[in-house]
């Protein structure tokens, strides 16, 4: 030992939830006694969209990639025994987010807890929603104001909460550069803090608190020098914004305050023991250097790309930041990059580049306006499909998929079905049945008033907070607090940026593409169609759209006519929609789990319907056993992260296309 002083450690988090808010309390207490500092909480989708547990788009849903939450009573079991005063909560929640805020302050008070003590973050940002995460519910407007009424309201009770998380993180996993991911995450931060100084509610005086209680949340990927880069950029740019645009004259009101989750959808299901190294590499891009170190750390599991992990699984990767912090002697020096003239020249470059785009942003009106344009999404639809061109090219090598791809027996995964954790499927019943006893047993007409209230407040101009924290006293459900919104605000459905990406892979002759094309037009003609017809799905709230947008792109440059409506669709409206357009094929992309029942749904649809030669094709995260059950149960073809090839996929379409029509193989490789 030197006897240095060491660094009070970063916030540790597991990012967790599942099943139901009593198996998630047990969840976080065991994780806290294990060491973590600090609580993230992982809520399920109809949560995130605002539905109740018994709308028809949860179904399949409730509990899987999350903890529901339909009340204050689920709050109330989720946090019973962990006392709110004394904790760090993150709360992975956007368009829904003054809800769930509103259900932690009034359980806090009911523990006992002052409110103005209270430390923590909301999500909260809806941008990236719209561009990437897909859990938006309200036009861009009304949430800017959502979000606005948080923010104020949170200034003046509850000062030490983060009211807002600027989140680049799936920014990166929709294929953004890091150029784009600082420049978009900044224009919306200019956004967000341009609408709180026009909304008139906070005093000149305390704009620097606003900007104080701001953070944000982004991606570390696995290239460590540009990552690292990245950070240091983020925070010059940060310091510069806020000092010139809005005045902050305090350093420490302009810090760059940032939590971090290292690459998730960037970890692969073939090989995935080397996830670990990829995981502990990313780590080490946000932590190593002092001068742009995370203020929290939250790291997946290893085996995420096979599915939800297990305890053990959490437990390993806590343990990883935890050997960093405790065991390395990292927290007892300065920054060990000052004064690198290859860091510096990186940071240059993407501080110059990111300030370039953000010019650009705004120019056109700024974050809500590039995102109602469609220019934001058409962008990252473009860099995630020119990204994945360089993989299937190898240009880009990921070790154990497109190098290095043979492997010994893995120890980890003999027992795949085993190596992740399993929702029971009963859990649905049982939550919608509590709800149902919830809305029962309340205070009907209390609930009814505060809703009304809500939605007053929401037509006229006063902060909507007041009315939320009332609607959560009274017993309101989150399904009946959206629903009050959209009445008022109506529902938004962003762009898809799919029709207006560009051409990423040539199909000049004798590439994959092309002999594709050449299957695509034989197929059609054998047919006796003008051009084949493909319908990409997402049934159920997953709003992860990257894949099923890249399929759709790489189909349109094969020579398909793709029918793509975007995310949050109903069985029966895909179905609908399929025998509309008269479709060749379905593709469906569900990675939160809902595969199993959603997926036989819109079969049995399509065999109603007279219309069972259609082939319907899976894609996502899908465990073995449930890719087996999906082919016994009728669909023609299942692909997950081990299958990165997108041409050859659509060639695999292709010839289900032709099977089910009963036409002969073509004998062109692809």
């Amino acid at each position: 030992m030197t006897g240095r002083q060491k660094d009070r450690p970063w916030l540790m988090r597991t990012y967790a939830g599942h099943s139901t808010a009593e198996a998630s309390n047990e969840l976080y207490r065991r994780n806290l006694a294990k060491g973590q500092t600090g609580l993230s909480v992982a809520f399920d989708l109809p949560t995130q969209t605002g539905y109740d547990p018994d709308h028809i788009l949860a179904r399949g849903e409730v509990g899987r990639v999350g903890v529901p939450v339909s009340h204050l009573g689920d709050m109330r079991r989720l946090f019973q025994d962990i006392p709110l005063e004394q904790m760090n909560t993150s709360m992975t929640i956007n368009a829904t987010a003054m809800w769930l805020l509103a259900l932690y302050q009034v359980v806090a008070e009911e523990q006992g807890a002052d409110a103005t003590r209270l430390q923590g973050t909301t999500q909260n940002d809806i941008v990236k929603e719209y561009l990437s995460r897909g859990t938006h519910v309200f036009p861009p407007g009304p949430s800017l104001r959502l979000t606005t009424d948080m923010i104020t309201y949170t200034v003046s009770h509850i000062p030490k909460w983060n009211p807002i998380n600027i989140c680049s993180y799936h920014l990166q996993e929709a294929g953004a550069t890091p150029v784009q991911e600082i420049a978009y995450a900044m224009s919306t931060a200019i956004a967000v803090l341009d609408a709180v100084r026009d909304s008139g509610q906070v005093p000149e005086e305390k704009f620097g608190d606003v900007v104080a209680r701001i953070s944000f949340f982004v991606n570390a990927g696995v290239r460590f020098i540009e990552e690292m880069c990245k950070m240091r950029a983020f925070g010059r740019i940060w310091d510069r914004v806020t000092r010139e645009r809005y005045g902050i004259t305090d350093a420490k009101q302009r810090r760059f305050r940032y939590g971090v989750q290292v690459n998730s959808l960037g970890l692969t299901e073939a090989q995935p023991e080397n996830n670990v190294q990829r995981i502990v590499l990313e780590m080490l891009a946000v932590t190593l250097s002092k001068d742009a170190r995370a203020r929290a750390v939250q790291l997946p599991a290893w085996n995420e790309a096979l599915g939800l992990p297990r305890p053990w699984d959490q437990q390993w990767s806590l343990r990883i930041q935890q050997v960093l912090a405790h065991e390395s002697d990292l927290l007892e020096y300065e920054d060990i990059f000052a004064g690198s003239h290859v860091i510096e020249a990186k940071v240059d470059e993407l501080v110059t580049e990111s300030l370039a785009e953000i010019d650009r942003i705004q120019q056109m009106g700024g974050a809500m306006a590039a995102v109602e344009s469609g220019y934001l999404k058409s962008e990252l639809v473009s860099s995630h499909a020119a990204r994945r061109a360089r993989i299937e090219g190898g240009e880009e090598k990921i070790v154990g998929v497109n190098i290095y791809e043979t492997t010994e027996p893995n120890p980890l995964t003999t027992d795949l079905d085993g190596a992740i954790m399993t929702i029971d499927p009963a859990n649905e019943a049982r939550v919608t049945a509590a709800l149902h006893e919830w809305r029962d047993n309340r205070d009907e007409a209390r609930a009814t008033d505060a809703l009304a209230a809500l939605k007053k407040a929401a037509a006229g101009t006063e902060n909507m907070m007041e009315a939320t924290v009332e609607c959560a006293r009274a017993g309101v459900t989150t399904g009946e607090w959206s629903w009050a919104l959209r009445d008022v605000f109506g529902e938004f459905r962003a762009p898809t940026g799919v029709s207006s990406a560009p051409v990423a892979v040539t199909a000049e002759a004798g590439t994959p593409l092309a002999l594709v094309r050449e299957k695509v037009a034989r197929t059609a003609t054998d047919l006796g169609t003008g051009r084949l017809r493909l319908l990409v799905g997402k049934p159920g709230l997953d709003g992860h759209s990257n894949g099923a947008e890249q399929i759709a792109v790489r189909a349109r440059d094969a020579g398909f006519e793709v029918v793509y409506q975007g995310i949050r669709l109903t069985p029966e409206q895909i179905v609908s929609a399929a025998l509309a357009e008269d479709v060749h094929c379905i593709g469906l992309s569900i990675l939160s789990g809902s595969h199993a029942e959603l997926v036989p749904d819109v079969l049995t649809r399509l065999r109603e319907a007279g219309a069972a030669d259609i082939p319907v094709i899976a894609g996502g995260i899908i465990p073995p056993a449930d890719a087996t059950a999906l082919i016994e149960a009728g669909v023609a073809a299942v692909f997950t992260p081990k299958d990165f090839g997108i041409t050859e996929i659509i060639g695999r379409i292709v010839d289900e296309i032709r099977k089910a029509n009963k036409l002969d193989p073509l004998e062109v490789p692809a």
